[in-house]
């Protein structure tokens, strides 16, 4: 049995936990081709028109694993902190899959809210599990070893590191940037144009959401009046505010979708805080349409204002 795994949105935050679970039950997970201008293509053809371009990016994924599996897993990600649901697109994903995609193979499609409980988990991969095997003890296994993949996945980013590119934190550096955005959009080396890698060659240190401890996030829920909708915001405001308060920055980048309603409150947020911090800040929108040299050029401009303001200090 093979289960295929789209490569986009979600599959940043939690694929060595959904990896880890289908093999331990001796299942073989296969997945989807690196990101390249011929599987968004795809996508954009699959998506309705008004979808952004990581929602669509996903449709060309799943379409790329056509043929490569016997199943392709698309749960439906609703809550998963008892405090905000994933963006509207992320409930309606299974649905808006299975009637834009052809000839797709049967869909693994669980519904993940631990507003059921603190065991909803454990149940949702107990009715995966019983898919593949009737072995209660085998499923609990793959359940345990999955939880310990994704904390060890998360303590690579604590680290410095940052797995899904390979590459470590540049230390001690001149210019200290925080590079915020949810993870499907700065890990994804094709929809971000290398915009990380571009940044670590300019020779500046870059620290990301996911290098923030969920603790230390926390402690800064209270900076807002009003917590935010989604799941994936909240994490990149509360970073935004330990940032400001703890990181010592030089700078701000926010890199968020075209399109994105979510992003277009967060990105209004973030610009106002840092003036009043008085952070530089820079805006990157990203579409299918964006242009690499384009990128290239307001990252450097940036990073050489930054430097310029530390000499003029």
């Amino acid at each position: 049995m093979k289960v295929g795994i789209p490569r986009a949105l979600f599959y940043y935050s939690f694929y060595p936990m959904f990896k880890t679970f289908f093999e331990k039950l001796g299942v073989k997970t296969v997945v989807s081709s690196p990101t390249t201008k011929k599987v968004l293509d795809n996508g954009i053809k699959d998506t309705v028109t008004d979808a952004c371009v990581p929602v669509k990016l996903y449709h060309g994924h799943v379409a790329d694993l056509i043929g490569k599996v016997d199943f392709v897993f698309v749960p439906r990600l609703v809550c998963i902190d008892n405090e905000a649901t994933f963006c509207p697109k992320f409930l309606g994903l299974p649905d808006m899959v299975t009637y834009s995609i052809d000839n797709l193979p049967p869909l693994i499609t669980p519904r993940i809210d631990f507003r059921n409980g603190r065991l909803e988990l454990l149940k949702v991969c107990y009715s995966i599990g019983r898919m593949f095997t009737k072995n209660v003890v085998k499923i609990f296994k793959a359940y345990q070893e999955s939880i310990k993949s994704l904390k060890n996945y998360e303590q690579e980013f604590l680290e410095g590191k940052i797995p899904p590119l390979n590459i470590k934190k540049r230390l001690n550096s001149d210019i200290n940037l925080g590079a915020l955005g949810y993870p499907y959009m700065l890990y994804d080396q094709y929809l971000s144009l290398n915009l990380l890698k571009k940044l670590f060659d300019l020779g500046v240190s870059v620290t990301t959401p996911e290098m923030i401890s969920r603790e230390d996030k926390l402690k800064q829920a209270g900076k807002l009046k009003k917590t935010l909708f989604w799941h994936y915001s909240n994490g990149v405001i509360r970073t935004a505010f330990h940032m400001f308060e703890n990181c010592n920055i030089d700078g701000i980048i926010h890199v968020t979708a075209f399109g994105c309603g979510p992003d277009f409150i967060v990105d209004k947020l973030l610009e106002l805080e840092a003036k009043k911090r008085s952070v530089p800040f820079l805006t990157i929108t990203l579409d299918e349409q964006t242009g690499e040299e384009g990128l290239k050029t307001r990252l450097e401009a940036f990073v050489d204002m930054l430097r310029l303001r530390r000499r003029l200090a």
